[in-house]
């Protein structure tokens, strides 16, 4: 969630031209990730929650995309994308984390 709120706080400085381009894009991608995971923790069984887990891995690595592109267009600061980027990278870390404890525990069961 901290992620998305980032996203959302670092697009309000893209141009108003971008509203429906990439500044539409990044928060929905943003927005994605911990949409995703909710959906899938309510899930019945660990293999659907491993599911919604890796869309939302497939939605942040869509969001480093969109960010990194911004920045190659002089849209956004590298500075500020830097940022996201990290924080996207620990969230990346713990949903791998996160995938394989999921997929681990429904083996077990």
């Amino acid at each position: 969630m901290e992620l998305a709120a980032d996203c959302y706080r670092l697009t309000r400085s893209l141009p108003r031209g971008e509203m429906f381009g990439l500044t539409a894009q990044i928060r929905r991608a943003c927005a994605s990730v911990p949409a995703n995971i909710a959906e899938g923790y309510g899930r019945e069984s660990a293999g659907s929650y491993a599911q919604f887990l890796k869309n939302a891995q497939g939605s942040l690595k869509e969001l480093e995309t969109h960010v990194l592109l911004a920045v190659k267009v002089e849209m956004m600061p590298r500075e500020e994308a830097t940022a996201v980027l990290d924080r996207a990278d620990t969230v990346g870390k713990m949903l791998r984390g996160l995938i394989r404890s999921v997929q681990n525990a429904g083996v077990s069961s």
